[in-house]
């Protein structure tokens, strides 16, 4: 008899845990927490038209970026969803200088979460994509204290978890544990997540690039020599590539991850506290750099692999090149002088 409901996210994750042993429930317990937290921030950003949640809070965040009302309201629907599930230690937003610490009347667990609550909330007024993304590591701090930054700074490649929920036509989360990524998708009527992408494969060579061109005056030579190529005609290489650019990296990668391609966000000299690139390592680079390796893609800062890269500062950048395999290693191999 087939199952009239499907797999739900929470039937998957202990599906999951059955495979093995130690497991405790802990992920279990975190991923709906998260999968809840998305919910909400779909239900808001559906009515953002009706509700009064558009437009600048008047503030600025740690990145010197105005605050828009959503970016308040994800942070906010996150911290609250994952702050007394009793499997943390210690949060990191992207939208705070420094740590969260978890209340004193709640357990410490052994996992720290870092999330970015609104990827691309420039896109609010307008109706465009915008994404959450999260990031899990274990502890390293002592079991049973507050945790702290500590938690976070390390290699990406010691994640334990890490996804994204996209927010467009339909609600999707993306998340991997280290043995493949799988993809799920909001039945709005339901209110539970639904497996529908299991498994899923990045092509190991694309049709499309994505990034901002606009930024094109303010980039090296390499990597202007790069794009410039990609948009060149190549038969054997299927190029010119097609170009592709949203403004916010959650749904430019999940359309990369689904058909293949680059997304290429490299440091410029447009703005010196950006010197070394816009994305965050800890909130951006790295999640997105495990999902892509997960699905048989590629990460790396134009010469390095992201996910060996340490996390220095909460608040570190990074230059990051995204996608299928073939077309990461190209564009590597351009700009580092390997070509």
């Amino acid at each position: 008899m087939s199952d009239p409901l499907g797999t739900t996210l929470s039937r998957f994750i202990l599906m999951r845990e059955r495979e093995h042993p130690g497991a405790r429930g802990e992920f279990s317990a975190l991923l709906e927490a998260i999968g809840l937290a998305g919910r909400l921030v779909a239900r808001a950003t559906s009515r953002a038209g009706l509700a009064d949640v558009l437009g600048v809070t008047g503030g600025v965040n740690v990145q010197g970026e105005r605050v828009k009302k959503l970016d308040v309201l994800a942070h906010d629907a996150l911290v609250a969803c994952l702050d007394h599930v009793g499997h943390c230690c210690v949060l990191a937003s992207e939208e705070v200088e420094d740590v969260i610490q978890l209340p004193d009347d709640v357990p410490q667990g052994d996992y720290a979460v870092a999330f970015d609550p609104l990827d691309g909330s420039s896109n609010t007024d307008n109706s465009m994509p915008m994404g959450t993304i999260f990031s899990i590591y274990r502890r390293v701090t002592p079991a049973g204290a507050k945790g702290d930054a500590r938690d976070f700074l390390r290699v990406g490649s010691e994640q334990v978890a890490a996804g994204y929920v996209v927010y467009g036509s339909s609600t999707m989360l993306v998340y991997t544990c280290g043995s493949g990524a799988h993809g799920f998708t909001l039945d709005p009527s339901l209110g539970v997540w639904l497996l529908s992408h299991p498994t899923m494969r990045i092509p190991e060579r694309g049709r499309t690039y994505s990034c901002n061109t606009g930024n094109r005056a303010w980039w090296t030579a390499p990597v202007r020599a790069h794009v410039e190529a990609l948009e060149s005609r190549d038969p054997d290489r299927k190029r010119p590539y097609g170009h592709r650019y949203v403004g916010a990296l959650v749904a430019d990668f999940h359309r990369t991850l689904l058909e293949g391609g680059i997304f290429l966000y490299p440091a410029d000299t447009k703005d010196p506290r950006k010197a070394s690139g816009k994305l965050r390592l800890l909130y951006e680079g790295a999640p997105l750099a495990f999902v892509a390796e997960q699905a048989g893609g590629a990460a790396t800062d134009g010469a390095r692999r992201i996910l060996d890269i340490r996390i220095e500062t909460l608040h570190q950048r990074v230059p990051l090149f995204l996608g299928s395999r073939l077309d990461v290693e190209d564009a590597t191999a351009a700009i580092s002088g390997a070509a």
